[in-house]
């Protein structure tokens, strides 16, 4: 059983009467967050090219940090002296971290698994660490996220049906050692997710699904999407597991952040996305905007002396035009990977907020409709 005095708590506030997108709250220590939400990742204690005050700014609720990359630098000892990394890093809102299993698929090449853990050598220098499961909650403790997320091995595209089960399986057994970590001195001011892997087998997803709920846990996230298997794949995995997941507690879609994605995501009924791609995209020039993205350094937008997006509210837009956006990038001024990235974030948060908004108006779908009829007019 769950511990009762889990202090991370979620609760259903609408849901939709024509499909499964829901409004919700999730209620933790450091303040609520209103679902459904994009969070954005800040791996080592920071989100690329911005301040946290900047982050407050354009209403993040919510960010990532991640366990691996935090135990190699600046590593346990600091951030056990700082007090955690709320305080290291000035951030008096919600954190997740995500365990460091997906570091354990992206650099495999570092790494040897069995059932007892994780060897890896550092990227940093070469040294060698152990993760077991247990370890990754330590961590987690030090770190003192407000939700954890369970060890596990995120099996990667292809993958053959034998190989996604032995991983399945041994994630598994995994989150039942992340739980039996976790509750030995109680919940301590953090919740713990589990999650369901499979691969793109719906046997094996059916499986990890009932697995995982019944070793219980306060969330539920949807591991090893996004990893290559291309959209239809990855929308059968959420058709197949989210109604497995019980409707009281949260639902998150790892790694999955294009806007039409989170449409068609929060339409199964999901209500937690995270993801690179806007601070990555915004670093490259590629940038979200009402009618689809475009890419600022492009020479036609040199003369074009309009906002960004003219239906955005965001400082960036308030401020600048394409014309000085293009030759900031061009020029190779540092500013504007700050200016983009403000954007970019800003257009993700106004995105769920405007979701938010449509669910509790009854008019999701027709919201989804509206926004993708013009989002896609341009080529996406």
């Amino acid at each position: 059983m769950i511990s009762n005095d889990c202090p991370v708590r979620f609760a259903v506030e609408t849901q939709s009467g024509d499909c499964a997108a829901r409004t919700g709250r999730i209620s933790t220590p450091h303040g609520d967050i209103e679902t459904p939400i994009f969070m954005p990742v800040g791996t080592q204690g920071s989100v690329k090219a911005l301040s946290q005050e900047d982050l407050r700014d354009i209403g993040a609720q919510i960010i990532l940090g991640n366990a691996y990359h935090l135990y190699l630098r600046p590593g346990l000892d600091i951030l056990e002296r700082s007090g955690g990394l709320h305080r290291f890093m000035n951030w008096n809102c919600p954190l997740l971290t995500d365990s460091g299993g997906f570091q354990v698929f992206s650099l495999s090449r570092l790494n040897k698994v069995t059932a007892e853990g994780v060897t890896f050598r550092s990227h940093l220098d070469g040294s060698t660490h152990f993760f077991a499961p247990e370890r990754a909650i330590d961590v987690q403790r030090t770190i003192g996220a407000d939700i954890m997320m369970c060890f596990d091995e995120c099996t990667g595209y292809p993958a053959k049906h034998d190989t996604a089960a032995q991983s399945m399986r041994m994630t598994l057994d995994w989150a039942r050692r992340c739980k039996a970590r976790w509750l030995e001195d109680g919940p301590r001011g953090q919740a713990l997710f589990g999650i369901v892997q499979g691969s793109t087998f719906e046997d094996l997803r059916r499986e990890s699904a009932a697995g995982t709920v019944e070793i219980g846990f306060p969330g539920y996230a949807i591991g090893g999407v996004s990893v290559g298997e291309g959209k239809e794949e990855m929308f059968k995995a959420v058709d197949c597991v989210a109604p497995l997941l019980p409707e009281e507690k949260p639902r998150y879609l790892m790694g999955v952040g294009p806007p039409e994605d989170i449409l068609d995501a929060v339409e199964r009924g999901i209500d937690m996305f995270d993801c690179v791609m806007p601070t990555r995209n915004a670093r490259n020039g590629s940038l979200f905007t009402s009618e689809g993205r475009l890419n600022i350094k492009n020479q036609r937008f040199g003369a074009d002396f309009g906002p960004l997006d003219p239906e955005c509210s965001c400082p960036v837009c308030q401020t600048y035009t394409r014309a000085y956006l293009s030759h900031l990038y061009r020029a190779g001024e540092i500013a504007v990977l700050r200016l983009n990235t403000l954007h970019n974030l800003f257009f993700m948060l106004q995105l769920t907020a405007n979701i938010r908004q449509a669910i509790r108006a009854g008019r999701f779908l027709e919201f989804k409709r509206d926004f993708l009829s013009r989002y896609n007019a341009s080529g996406g």
